[in-house]
């Protein structure tokens, strides 16, 4: 379940008692934990466990509240907020602005109902909500995989250019024999004197500036040099 401060400055706030009965079931079929913190309400920090189709993590969460100043001699106004708003928000916040996400039909496999959802009811009751959860990240991934072999290719094969979300789609994907998912933990990069820039050794020519950096494999080549 969710919880958060209640201190803004030196004035302590205290909520009102809760409506018991509104709840919202945040669903995750996304593979990895998420944690996402709204410091500005009450209660702020929200934790879903890895999830997958066939066993999605739940979350359930009910309202919070966040307190507007109406005058310094007087109490922190209360303002609620409903679970469907605090739920909406947390797969909004979390998931708006990643990399190659659209909020519509690419995104992590995020939703929410409303209620007190166990998980078997969300198996079984909303089953079409998973299957579109399913497919609007598995276009995530896709996209992710696409744009993955473009900085690949871009890159002269960098491994810095490929991100842990593009590695983890080729997972789920079953792509695991692309080149940029070879295990690189070992591999030393070396730093273009001229612009800093790192680049995989056995290359002689700077990918981003084209100076020559090593200069006996340039000859052995016999490169001729890009203006």
């Amino acid at each position: 379940m969710g919880y958060g401060i209640g201190i803004f400055g030196k004035r302590q706030v205290q909520r009102a008692p809760s409506n018991p009965l509104d709840k919202s079931t945040v669903v995750s079929i996304y593979p990895r934990p998420i944690e996402e913190k709204k410091p500005t309400i009450e209660p702020g920090i929200f934790r879903i466990d890895a999830g997958s189709f066939d066993k999605p993590a739940i979350l359930i969460v009910g309202s919070s509240s966040w307190w507007r100043d109406i005058d310094p001699e007087q109490p922190l106004l209360e303002i609620p907020c409903w679970s469907i708003q605090v739920a909406d928000s947390i797969i909004k916040d979390y998931a708006n602005g990643l990399f190659m996400c659209n909020m519509g039909d690419s995104m992590p496999g995020l939703f929410f109902v409303e209620g007190k959802v166990g998980l078997e009811e969300v198996k079984t009751k909303h089953v079409l909500k998973l299957v579109d959860a399913k497919n609007k990240q598995n276009k995530w991934f896709e996209n992710l995989i696409k744009a993955a072999d473009i900085l690949w290719a871009r890159t002269n094969g960098n491994p810095i250019s490929i991100s842990d979300d593009m590695r983890l789609a080729a997972e789920q994907m079953n792509l695991k024999e692309k080149p940029w998912m070879r295990d690189f933990t070992t591999m030393t990069l070396v730093n273009c004197m001229a612009c800093g820039t790192l680049a995989r050794p056995g290359f002689p020519v700077c990918p981003t500036c084209h100076h020559i950096i090593d200069e006996k494999l340039y000859k052995e080549l016999k490169l001729t040099k890009v203006s």
